[in-house]
């Protein structure tokens, strides 16, 4: 995983590394996240639950074409929806996919919005993702990749997966090895989230599972072009149809892999997708968090970067909104992949009500929970600028924190839309829906179920007044 660690952990990671060449110091997996036992069962072919995980996380055998020997690991939600989209989530180098279900907010992101989550981990157990070899970095040419695309194609045949609806996210080795699948298989995946990755073809050493030093401390600087040519021409040669959209994440003070990295991966990806270098935008939607936006022509995100500022080899962090933001990018929340967003009603979950614009939308009123109706004043919209707007009579007004508040009873109105901070919201995976300036929940005023109950500002408090669902 690369996540921090003590510094008896860290000299054991460098151990290691020496004799493995892989130079990195990284988190083994907790008890919980042991590979899955019965092995006789496993040479069957037949899916088996993983002991101490929940039943639907499975491991699958016999899944196709699989070189290097990985193991797969299915995550089904029991609320999967018919022809569910799918996610690829890769570990780093010390773990496994049972430790990053385990770790991190995908598996709940999944139960919310019904995707399917595929684990893979790699062989020998723990070792890194081969990002470094010829074989991996060529379409079909071998290696960890050739693996991990039998386990797509697997999951679309045997569990209904849509092979329009395929997406790659991972952390460390496994951001790395994002960054190589979506060069490599361009037209399987729609889009992509790489949290504290490198640019596909740094690590490049011509060995499997080799370690380059130089790219990892951030010292391989080439031109947007130069890293551009490498996806164009090695990844898979001659392909001249769309590419996924990119997101990236990077911690300023990672000493594992470089934050010089993530300016090569956004001069890489820019380039690829043919949008200019300079941000269309630029902002914080949390804090420490430093975004940039690079669109094309008719305004859709084509690469967003975030830079957080004082995290270390961490990401992403169990918890945070990191896991739903990247969700959100790809669409796999019901959003559109690339500047539009999810719509319908916000319910609030204990009084089973809708927020509803007061007055048809006027501006400046205090919202309030109602008898879902499915109006225009009860149909909202989540944009990819993390906004929620409302349509009543052709305007359009913003969820807005009144007079930017931030003290508790704050009262959540609606107002012109003017991209300031306190129209910014974040809809988490526990179903609070937090503002980003104030970081307070949104709240149904005095636990109330009634019509006409006021919605504000307050302390995150895990109370059920607190929850919410969009869609």
């Amino acid at each position: 995983m690369f996540r921090s660690r003590s510094l008896p952990a860290r000299l054991l990671g460098t151990l290691a590394a020496l004799g493995l060449a892989l130079g990195l110091g990284l988190q083994a997996a907790p008890g919980a996240a042991a590979a899955p036992q019965n092995a006789e069962a496993a040479q069957t072919g037949a899916p088996q639950a993983t002991t101490g995980l929940a039943a639907s996380l499975t491991q699958i055998t016999n899944f196709g074409t699989n070189p290097t020997g990985l193991l797969m690991h299915l995550y089904v939600p029991g609320s999967a929806k018919a022809n569910p989209p799918i996610l690829l989530a890769l570990h780093g180098c010390q773990g496994s996919g049972p430790y990053l279900y385990s770790s991190t907010d995908f598996a709940s992101l999944a139960d919310r919005y019904g995707f399917l989550v595929i684990y893979p981990s790699t062989n020998p157990n723990g070792s890194c993702w081969d990002v470094s070899s010829d074989q991996a970095l060529t379409r079909n040419g071998g290696s960890d990749p050739v693996g991990l695309m039998s386990m797509i194609t697997y999951t679309e045949q045997h569990y209904g997966g849509n092979a329009n609806a395929v997406y790659v996210t991972g952390e460390s080795s496994g951001g790395m090895m994002t960054n190589v699948m979506l060069a490599d298989y361009p037209d399987v995946f729609k889009a992509g989230a790489a949290f504290m990755g490198v640019p596909y073809h740094c690590f490049y050493t011509g060995s499997v599972r080799g370690w380059n030093g130089d790219c990892a401390q951030g010292r391989l600087s080439m031109s947007p072009q130069q890293w551009g040519n490498l996806v164009r021409n090695t990844g898979y040669p001659g392909y001249n149809g769309p590419r996924p959209r990119v997101q990236l994440w990077h911690g300023t003070a990672d000493t594992i892999l470089s934050h010089n990295n993530l300016g090569e991966e956004i001069k890489e990806w820019t380039n690829v997708l043919g949008v200019s270098q300079t941000p269309s935008a630029s902002d914080t939607p949390a804090a420490n968090w430093n975004r940039t936006r690079y669109n094309n022509s008719s305004g859709t995100t084509q690469v967003e970067a975030y830079s957080i500022a004082g995290a270390g080899h961490e990401l992403p962090v169990q918890g945070t909104a990191m896991a739903a933001t990247a969700v959100h990018f790809m669409g796999l929340d019901g959003g559109s992949s690339g500047g539009g967003g999810t719509t319908g009603a916000l319910r609030a979950v204990d009084a089973g009500k809708c927020l509803t614009a007061t007055g048809n939308a006027t501006a400046g009123a205090q919202q309030q929970i109602n008898s879902c109706n499915g109006g225009a004043n009860q149909t909202w919209t989540r944009t990819a600028s993390n906004q929620l707007t409302v349509t009543v009579g052709g305007s359009t007004l913003c969820l807005d924190a009144e007079a930017r508040g931030t003290a508790n009873g704050t009262k959540a109105i609606v107002w012109s839309c003017n991209g300031q901070v306190n129209q910014q919201w974040q809809l988490n995976a526990n179903g609070t829906v937090t503002g980003v300036q104030s970081g307070l929940c949104l709240d149904v005023a005095g636990l109330g179920t009634a019509d006409g109950t006021p919605v504000q500002l307050w302390s995150c408090s895990g109370g059920r007044n607190q929850q919410w669902s969009l869609g």
